[in-house]
């Protein structure tokens, strides 16, 4: 079984931070929008090496929006910031209207996603975003699971012709995934071969499968993880490549259970190759004020629970 090991933890807000800078080096059409949260979204040095290709739009969100689909007409590549329930929720209709109906070339980038937001409590972990996004006609949508992944994520979007939703974190987690790595937008990652249940599994949730599997190679279990960093266009191929040697499959993401990754396997299973299924996901409800893994353990967004599913669904095999 191939093990994983990190050296370094740190937040994949970062990542998106060091990569919009790199960007800000290499590609001159790329422009940065912010709304009134540049240090939480790690956007400094973007500032500090372009000002003139930066734009502070204010606690003014709905604004950002409409400014980064006018900017696209002129052939620039916005790259718009701020925490994820500001980026999804409050301009819903902006991205419906101005962004995904005519297809503009914005990237979404969103800070602070799920419930590893922590102490600023339910109002602000949105733990449907992804089932918004998802659901608009054209939007890509991309969870990467570390610092470097996430990185790699924000280079790679830069040039695709399209919107696309980047949703990362605040929370410092494992950098388990190569540094200048290769990042294939729709492409899931292999990252342990199994036999007997696959683990999919996106964003923060991608290192807790891999601690779950490590655990339950030791129990005599063989266990599959499949990092899921692009929810759409969803890799079926790989999913259905490794149910048909699995016979079943858990989903693990920090995300309502409705509308999520789950959701987007359940289909793929449905159509193709109907399979016994088990979430790892929020069951319909709001977060609270916690830290980080306070909040992860008492939803069950861990290797516990990652664990307890996989033996689940095996038993209903």
């Amino acid at each position: 079984m191939k093990t994983y090991t990190y050296t370094e933890k740190k937040d994949t807000r970062s990542g998106f931070g060091a990569g919009l800078a790199e960007l800000g080096r290499t590609n001159p059409n790329v422009v940065a929008l912010c709304a009134d949260l540049v240090g939480s979204l790690k956007m400094d040095k973007f500032i500090e090496e372009n000002p003139e290709r930066f734009f502070q739009v204010g606690i003014a969100e709905a604004n950002m929006m409409g400014i980064a689909a006018g900017l696209t007409i002129g052939g620039k590549i916005p790259f718009t910031g701020t925490f994820a329930n500001f980026s999804t929720g409050r301009v819903y209709d902006q991205i419906r209207q101005c962004i995904a109906y005519s297809g503009k070339n914005v990237k979404i980038c969103a800070s602070h996603a799920g419930l590893t937001l922590g102490e600023d409590g339910a109002t602000h972990q949105i733990l449907e975003d992804i089932g918004l996004m998802k659901m608009l006609p054209g939007m890509v949508v991309i969870n990467p699971c570390d610092y470097n992944q996430t990185k790699a994520a924000t280079l790679a979007i830069a040039k695709h012709n399209g919107p696309v939703y980047l949703r990362f974190g605040r929370p410092s987690v494992p950098i388990f995934t190569p540094e200048n790595q290769k990042f294939e937008i729709g492409k899931a990652v292999n990252l342990t071969e199994g036999t007997d249940v696959t683990i999919v599994a996106t964003g923060h949730l991608v290192w807790e499968a891999l601690e779950a599997s490590k655990i339950l190679h030791e129990q005599g279990i063989s266990a599959e993880v499949i990092n899921i960093h692009t929810i759409k266009p969803l890799d079926e191929e790989a999913i259905l490549a490794s149910i048909a040697k699995t016979g079943c499959i858990v989903t693990a993401e920090e995300h309502n259970y409705l509308g999520g990754l789950g959701e987007s396997v359940s289909r793929v299973l449905a159509l193709n190759h109907p399979t016994p299924q088990e979430f790892v996901a929020t069951n319909d409800t709001f977060g609270e004020s916690g830290t980080p893994a306070q909040l992860m353990d008492k939803y069950e967004l861990n290797s516990a629970a990652i664990i307890k599913k996989a033996k689940a669904v095996i038993a209903r095999k």
